[in-house]
């Protein structure tokens, strides 16, 4: 009777033993992590996502420069002729004009997304490249500085007219624009963009190291005449 007992015991620790086997396994089998779900930097539905966000930023202004320039102009008034077979050229005394005109103006840069779409981004594996439309540079303003206005106007001469001021004026902002291409503004404007749409496509799941922002080329000097606005 002793004996069957036994026996009845060490059936049910073996069944027992089984019971706690089969259910460790199953509780390891549900314990093990779902694989990682893909990143969406590596689906296509990546491209609509990254157009809608960077058309948001409409105009993007992404440098902003202040030039302060000096013109100047020297008016002497000259005696020019022939005496007996000789010619000459003689300085008026006390018909000298000279004056310098302190300018200040405002220069803009900016890049419109308003058409940006998917001509404008290139993939290749993992790695993604946003062509930048071409950057419009704009003149917002541009004044004299009148009080800081030196002329000297002698004896014999009349003072400078508005119209002579306003030449001037003009010729300084025509010298400040022909300087816009050697201000590094367009490398600015680049570097700036990088700034805005790196982190908006890192959280779409790009590495950075994965991403390059770029101008579509590097522009000429004829390309700055299309580039230039006028806006004052």
């Amino acid at each position: 009777m002793n004996r069957k007992r036994l026996i009845l015991l060490a059936c049910g620790i073996v069944l027992l033993l089984i019971i706690i086997l089969l259910l460790t396994v199953r509780c390891e089998g549900n314990s093990k992590q779902e694989p990682a779900p893909t990143t969406l930097a590596q689906g296509i539905d990546t491209v609509p996502m990254l157009i809608t966000q960077v058309q948001k930023c409409s105009k993007l202004y992404t440098a902003e420069y202040r030039v302060h320039k000096i013109i100047t102009h020297d008016d002497a008034l000259r005696l020019k002729g022939q005496l007996m077979s000789k010619a000459f050229d003689l300085k008026v005394p006390l018909a000298d004009r000279k004056i310098a005109i302190p300018m200040d103006a405002k220069i803009k840069a900016y890049i419109d997304f308003s058409e940006f779409s998917e001509k404008n981004i290139e993939r290749s594996g993992d790695k993604i490249t946003i062509i930048l439309p071409d950057p419009q540079i704009v003149m917002t303003s541009s004044k004299i500085d009148q009080k800081n206005m030196k002329q000297y106007v002698g004896l014999t001469r009349a003072h400078f007219s508005d119209e002579e001021l306003a030449s001037y004026q003009q010729q300084g902002r025509e010298a400040i624009i022909k300087s816009i291409p050697d201000m590094g503004i367009t490398e600015t404007a680049q570097a700036n963009a990088a700034k805005v749409l790196v982190p908006m496509m890192k959280q779409l799941g790009y590495e950075e190291q994965n991403i390059t922002i770029a101008f579509r080329k590097q522009y000429s000097p004829q390309d700055w005449n299309a580039l230039i606005k006028l806006n004052d």
